[in-house]
């Protein structure tokens, strides 16, 4: 529990200092995952943020080898409430009050599943069948990325809303989730034997190779998302995505089985549900400004991050649609049509 904790607040921290460096830095973009990396391991302030969040993963392992899959993503996740104080007090976010109730009932949903969890009957799993893992892991990954690539294409659109990116958090999250299993499935092989064995050991499996995957594409994405949207939504979608998930998947996987009691039973389906239908029920986007008046002022309007903007090769008008200068000859990309003269 003790290590839990720890990688909980070594995963809000970095995730704060993150976002906060990625406001200094230059637009991302994930077509361009090579300058992303660049730009990112040359800023100190990042840098420190992937410290925490590297030491928030060594803790994970730890948790792992001791807890069942569910129960610790359960108490994984009931560290948003640490990451939604962080970023109100050092980011000035201010989530809107559907945001606030959809957030406060996945964490119930949560805290469900891992009131259903009895250990003196929970079976913790180390092993799986590597076949299995690749035939759950490889589909996840190939439907994350191309999420993440429709909510881009969607984000270039004529006319379109502002994204508040919780499609970006859903694709990010399945990546997560694959990387969760695999380091479910090294933590079980690093017992036993010297560091030889080890090695040759985690080598032979799948898992130091979807580490290596989700890590590179997940830092890309993530990372692009993350400058774009606000953190205190971003981050907890992408984190209920990888719970679930990784519940979910994880426990026939890992041969971790459900438990045999009515109320235990009825608290891990019943609180996965409710959170899964909590997710699906989130608005995918910023309600815009009425049409014809002035905008009505909410705490949204006041927050210092904005709705996800296009992504930066695109020039918009400030409705979101793009500009198109051939259509307008002789003004610059940032100039529209003139407005016609009224006349009396």
């Amino acid at each position: 529990m003790g290590a839990a904790l720890v990688a909980n607040l070594l995963y809000s921290v970095g995730f704060v200092l993150e976002k906060r460096a990625l406001g200094a830095l230059p637009a991302l973009s994930a077509g361009r995952p090579v300058r992303v990396v660049v730009t990112l391991v040359t800023s100190p302030s990042w840098l420190v943020g992937a410290v925490a969040l590297a030491a928030g993963f060594g803790a994970q392992l730890v948790v792992y080898r001791t807890l069942p899959i569910a129960a610790a993503q359960g108490i994984f996740v009931s560290g948003l409430v640490l990451l939604l104080l962080l970023s109100s007090a050092v980011l000035g976010e201010r989530p809107t009050g559907r945001e606030r109730r959809a957030l406060g009932t996945v964490l119930v949903a949560l805290l469900m599943v891992v009131a259903s969890v009895r250990e003196e009957d929970e079976v913790v799993g180390g092993a799986a069948p590597w076949g299995l893992v690749l035939l759950v892991s490889v589909p996840t990954l190939a439907t994350g990325v191309a999420l993440y690539a429709q909510v881009e294409r969607r984000a270039r659109r004529r006319h379109r809303v502002p994204t508040n990116g919780i499609g970006y958090g859903v694709a990010v999250g399945l990546l997560y989730g694959v990387s969760s299993l695999a380091v479910k499935g090294a933590a079980g092989r690093l017992t036993g034997g010297g560091a030889a064995e080890v090695a040759r050991a985690l080598l032979g499996s799948p898992y130091p190779y979807l580490l290596l995957f989700t890590a590179g594409a997940g830092l890309v994405m993530s990372q692009t998302a993350l400058q774009r949207c606000r953190a205190s939504l971003l981050v907890p979608v992408c984190t209920t995505v990888t719970a679930l998930f990784t519940a979910v998947a994880g426990t026939p996987v890992f041969g971790e089985r459900l438990p045999e009691d009515p109320l235990p039973l009825f608290l891990r389906v019943a609180g996965t549900a409710l959170a899964l239908s909590v997710l699906l029920a989130m608005p995918r986007h910023d309600a815009p400004a009425p049409a014809g008046g002035a905008a009505v002022p909410t705490r949204a309007a006041h927050r210092r991050t904005p709705p996800c903007p296009p992504p930066n090769d695109e020039e918009t008008d400030g409705n979101g649609s793009r500009r198109d200068p051939a259509a307008h000859p002789g003004l610059s990309p940032r100039q529209g049509p003139a407005r016609p003269v009224r006349r009396p």
